[in-house]
């Protein structure tokens, strides 16, 4: 047991024996909060008790939480490396009351804990407490008996915490340690006893809390004695191991590369072990950012090739007794920081001479054109940009910058047809919003609230909309709307800020003179939807089952019995992976689960398991999805009621959509059975070709592939031994003082074009073959080492065949042109006489 393990096993013992329940650290990847994107601060697993949402398993926690600060409001990358004590992952020491006790405990334990169990010198430490909170001040003063002018009295910014602009908040104290050149924050008590209105005014809390958090990282440091976090004994065998990998020694001074590899190493080993894989979205963009500038660092230890993954292990060993589950996860850790590591080298590294390229000719300020140039055609982000350009003092022109990409996006939404639709030809003055209510009808009568006409096409807003609008990854409604005397043909419905708005194709000049309308959903393409949908929420619980909670929504397209389903996962999925989930979908199938929806509390949903898709932005109020007990999920789209009535669900196809993210193409209902139907049918056929039955066909075609295999290279051992009497028939030709073999043949391909000039080939000798191959004329050319000074076969082909690819010595190409074979000779002769 090592100095840290000692620390956390004796904090959280210390508030055991205080009445605390011991609870565990929460995952990194914060469970369906999406206002979060990594686990920052201790209290994030117990927000909703804190709020009111719930009832705590006990009124007194205490938890030594992993954390990650890196991206959002608590950024503290840049930082990470350049000074005693930013990290990116860190663990924060804590104990919690929910509505039991509260200042003069909070406050008696936390100096009992440092002065009597950790034995850190009473004159070592100052207080400071919010300048209006005269309760917690006369505690120190008259209950800790601590001097007055070691107690400081500061305004909001520093001694008053708040959740938000509303919502629960209090002042707070924290305890401080004297390292003589600078003061050190070591532990911060925040009393929750208010809440903040939205008119800014306080109410006391009916229920006070206490949420404190002390850095493991920084008690270590004084306890051990030391000034710098990095000189603890968690960080010190991590940069002895960079030392021993790169033969650059650290020292304090010159040591922020080591420092910066050393705290991004545990990142990336703590975050993939929770299930966040390096990609280019949201968590995901944040740690191949992590990962890119802890290599760049790195790269300032004159290091050349992966290393980062060689250093996972001794992370694993100091903190093993604290986090044993990583060993189960090390070598997808390794497998996945390498893979990095080596994408980084081939594609970001070999176009950093362009960066170079641009800092050497940029005069203080990067200009906003090169820098989007560096990102849009090169791939290099724009936070390797910025470190570049701190090394050399300069400056990036990020508003030009921002045009550019604002400009960019802008092309891409007109392209992608995201669109605002203006000048309406009417609209119903008591028009405000359209009202959903397809959730329970497929046929409703209304009335038209807006419309606009354009050709052939109109865009009809209705009061109440039976169609479901384009969103969550399922597609829009199509159907029908009947007029009194005509009907206009639905083909997409989409939601335009408050509108749903439907696109009609008009069949003759409708004149919409009584604007009631009985709205008609095709139910066939809708219940087809329906399915897919359902099946979807199936897919995503059966791979949090099979291959683990990592595996994350990242997109998805839900239409006709048909879904594609991207997520999180580093690897392709194994064909046993793919059956278990597979097995799993139907298994919930078959048992006709209940699907139902309710409107909840967000925080509420979150509570009971609901899962939210991080990019996704939801109210106070949230409709959640659930089917049985197997999937709950908060979720706008529309749904079976029954599991059953999916049918079957077939996978079609896995695939890699973007380093990181993998996507399923599935069918379910009419189409997965079509599917079957239809590979059934190809296996009958090859049946009937094989003259064997279905069960014996992959028996058949393996032995088929053998004797293929075998016949090929008996082919092959003929067709060299063909080449080889073949090629001593022909004799070189001479012209211009130069030796060549010119041969127009029949009807063979390139690969015996290359074997013959392979028999041919001399270093004084030039060699020019041709094949009419079907319609078309294919060549092969060599040029011997001698002569590569004088002509190159590349050149020849171009001037001779007019296309072609290859270097000096050797080239090929192919024309449709026929025509080549005229006066071919003459067109070589003139080539070599340009020598």
């Amino acid at each position: 047991m090592n100095k840290a393990d000692e620390l956390r096993k004796t904090f959280l013992e210390f508030f055991k024996e205080k009445g605390h329940l011991i609870y565990p650290s929460s995952s990194l990847l914060p469970r369906g909060d999406n206002t979060l994107l990594f686990t920052n601060a201790g209290m994030n697993q117990f927000k909703i008790y804190f709020l009111g949402e719930a009832e705590p398993p006990s009124k007194r926690i205490t938890t030594c939480q992993k954390c990650l600060r890196a991206g959002g409001k608590h950024n503290d990358l840049d930082n990470v490396g350049f000074t005693r004590r930013h990290h990116t992952f860190f663990e924060m020491l804590g104990n919690f009351s929910f509505g039991d006790y509260f200042k003069k405990e909070a406050i008696l334990w936390a100096w009992e804990l440092l002065t009597k169990v950790f034995k850190i010198p009473k004159e070592k430490l100052y207080v400071s407490v919010y300048y209006k909170d005269d309760e917690a001040y006369y505690i120190w003063r008259d209950e800790v008996s601590i001097d007055e002018k070691r107690i400081f009295k500061f305004d909001e910014k520093d001694n008053f915490w708040e959740m938000g602009d509303i919502g629960p908040c209090g002042p707070s104290t924290e305890i401080h340690y004297d390292l003589g050149d600078e003061i050190l924050e070591l532990w911060n008590i925040v009393f929750m006893e208010f809440n903040r209105k939205s008119d800014g005014s306080l109410e006391p809390l009916p229920k006070k809390n206490v949420d404190t958090g002390m850095g493991l990282e920084r008690l270590l440091s004084v306890i051990e004695g030391v000034n710098n976090n990095y000189h603890t004994s968690l960080f010190m065998p991590i940069i002895k191991e960079i030392e021993n990998l790169t033969g650059v020694k650290y020292e304090e001074k010159t040591g922020v590369s080591h420092r910066v590899v050393a705290d991004h190493i545990r990142a990336l080993v703590f975050a993939i072990s929770d299930g966040i894989y390096p990609s280019n979205y949201s968590r995901g963009y944040v740690l191949r950012r992590i990962l890119r500038r802890a290599y760049k660092f790195a790269q300032k230890l004159n290091v050349n090739e992966p290393i980062l993954y060689r250093l996972v292990d001794v992370v694993y060993e100091i903190m093993r007794n604290a986090y044993p589950e990583i060993s189960k996860n090390l070598k997808t850790i390794k497998e996945i920081i390498k893979n990095e590591e080596e994408k980084y080298i081939q594609t970001i590294g070999k176009n950093v001479i362009y960066l170079i390229e641009v800092i050497e000719n940029s005069n203080e300020t990067i200009k906003g054109e090169d820098i989007f140039k560096l990102y849009d055609t090169y791939g290099i982000p724009l936070d390797l940009i910025e470190e570049y350009a701190k090394d050399k003092n300069l400056k990036l022109d990020l508003e030009g910058y921002d045009k550019l990409l604002d400009e960019r996006k802008r092309q891409t939404k007109e392209k992608r047809n995201i669109m605002l639709i203006e000048d309406w030809d009417y609209i119903d003055d008591n028009y405000r919003s359209t009202k959903f209510v397809g959730y329970d009808f497929m046929e409703y009568k209304t009335k038209i609230a807006k419309y606009k006409i354009e050709n052939d096409k109109i865009y009809i807003v209705l009061f109440e909309s039976p169609f479901y609008p384009e969103g969550g990854g399922q597609v829009g409604d199509k159907g029908v709307l009947i007029l009194e005397d005509n009907e206009i043909e639905i083909f997409d419905t989409k939601k335009i800020v408050s509108d749903i708005v439907l696109f009609g194709k008009l069949k003759n000049n409708i004149k919409l003179n009584n604007l009631e309308v009985l709205a008609k959903v095709d139910e066939n393409l809708r219940r087809a939807n329906m399915r897919a949908h359902t099946a979807t929420h199936l897919l995503h619980s059966s791979l949090h089952r099979i291959i683990g909670e990592h595996a994350l929504q990242q997109g998805s397209l839900v239409e006709n019995d048909r879904l594609r389903f991207d997520f999180s996962h580093p690897k392709p999925l194994s064909d046993k992976e793919i059956k278990e989930i597979e097995r799993l979908v139907n298994e919930k199938i078959r048992e006709n689960l209940e699907v139902i929806w309710e409107y909840k509390n967000y925080l509420r949903a979150i509570n009971e398991g609901a899962i939210a898709i991080f990019e996704e932005k939801y109210g106070d109020i949230v409709r959640v999805v659930s089917i049985g007990d197997f999937s709950k999920e908060l979720c706008g789209g529309t749904h079976v009621k029954r599991t059953g009535e999916i049918g079957f669900f077939k996978i079609i196809k896995e695939e890699s959509v973007s380093s990181g993210i993998r996507r399923i193409n599935a069918y379910v209902g009419i189409k997965a059975f079509e599917y079957i139907k239809e590979n059934e049918e190809i296996l009958k056929k090859a049946s009937i070709l094989l003259k064997s039955d279905i069960k014996e066909i992959p028996e058949k075609l393996e032995k088929i592939i053998f004797e293929n295999k075998n016949m090929k290279v008996k082919y092959n051992e003929l067709l060299d031994k063909y080449i080889s009497i073949y090629s001593k028939t022909i004799t070189p030709k001479e012209f211009n003082g130069y030796r060549y073999y010119f041969e127009v043949l029949r009807d063979v391909d390139m690969e015996f074009l290359r074997k013959l000039a392979d028999q041919l080939q001399k270093d004084d000798l030039i060699i020019l073959l041709f094949s009419k191959l079907e319609d078309k004329i294919i060549a092969h050319f060599r040029v011997g080492k001698f002569l590569k000074y004088k002509f190159n076969a590349n050149n020849l082909m171009i001037e001779i065949l007019g296309k072609g690819g290859g270097s000096d010595i050797k080239a090929e190409g192919g024309t449709e042109n026929l025509k080549i074979l005229e006066n071919l000779e003459d067109k070589i002769k003139n080539a070599l006489s340009n020598k």
